[in-house]
């Protein structure tokens, strides 16, 4: 994948998490904030006041996500963001660390349909 591909893969990814956690904070009433901030979205889990923060990695062609539980890279394989460390799929690994870090189970759809 070239950067042009990579740069519009991430962005309709960045578009689809944003989309879910709106959804989220609105018709779930999680106890969830973002924001995004230079291609860094900041997940705030204000029940326990900690973060899972994504962010792009252009040189790496990967987006990466940083919780309490580690780091974690997340490779674009066969149109699906898998972690090179566990193999989930970034949508299960951000249900995963974010259910971790919150008193609530969280819960991402519609991510890994892209």
């Amino acid at each position: 994948m070239n950067s042009a591909e990579y740069t519009g893969i991430a962005e309709t990814l960045y578009d689809a998490i944003e989309e879910r956690l709106d959804r989220m904070i609105e018709d779930d009433q999680m106890p969830l904030d973002y924001e995004n901030s230079s291609g860094v979205i900041t997940i705030e889990c204000e029940d326990t006041s900690s973060q899972v923060i994504i962010s792009k990695q252009q040189a790496n062609q990967q987006i990466w996500v940083a919780a309490k539980s580690g780091g974690f890279h997340c490779a674009y394989d066969k149109s699906v963001w898998r972690c090179t460390k566990t193999n989930e799929t970034l949508e299960a690994l951000l249900s995963r660390v974010c259910s971790e870090q919150s008193n609530d189970e969280i819960v991402f759809t519609g991510i890994d349909d892209l």
